[in-house]
């Protein structure tokens, strides 16, 4: 499930996976599939050092109004289906047994019918991503992190968020990612800590 994380330009913003059975995370109200982002960091890593300006554009889903969104506790319970998260959910319930609340290490083959349900809800925009000359910072469109809440990112989509990865088993994505992270120590990259 989404956690909250402090931002520079936002306060307190929610950031995760919102389904277990997709591999889509959410920034607010920017949605985005986590085999991309690991992508996009990873490639951003290559690119990045201490001495440039590090720009990028990012294919992002934008939903600008909240009843666009839906209701996540709603959807969880059950209780109500509004939005584009109701749709993802009654496609995936959350399920009825606590031990099966686990984030599948397969939700990217969910893909196809998730971009097909969020199409009826957001627009597709090219969001510009840029990482300050020092490194020590990040903007994603209109929100900006500083480098250790950024890093805070990405270690909750290694860990699979909350509840963690089903049987500890992460993706390929993600593991390149942190492959390519770790052999690109510096800049927003430097001293970034996985957690196990």
């Amino acid at each position: 499930m989404p956690l909250a994380f402090e931002s520079i330009s936002h306060g307190t913003l929610p950031f995760g996976f919102f389904n277990i059975e997709s591999d889509m995370l959410l920034l607010d109200h920017y949605f985005f599939f986590a085999s991309d982002f690991c992508v996009y960091v990873a490639d951003m890593a290559e690119k990045t050092d201490n001495s440039s300006l590090t720009t990028a554009t990012w294919p992002i889903h934008v939903i600008e109004q909240p009843e666009h969104i839906g209701d996540l506790h709603a959807a969880i319970h059950g209780v109500g289906y509004t939005g584009f998260i109701g749709e993802v959910y009654l496609q995936f319930p959350f399920p009825k047994e606590p031990k099966g609340f686990k984030q599948n290490p397969e939700g990217f083959q969910t893909r196809a019918l998730v971009s097909e349900i969020i199409a009826t809800h957001a627009q597709l925009l090219e969001i510009s991503v840029i990482v300050s000359s020092d490194g020590q910072e990040i903007k994603i469109g209109v929100y900006r992190f500083d480098r250790l809440q950024f890093h805070k990112l990405i270690n909750y989509v290694w860990r699979g968020g909350y509840p963690r990865w089903k049987h500890g088993t992460r993706p390929d994505y993600v593991k390149s990612m942190k492959e390519k992270l770790s052999k690109n120590f510096r800049g927003l990259f430097y001293n970034i800590h996985f957690d196990e």
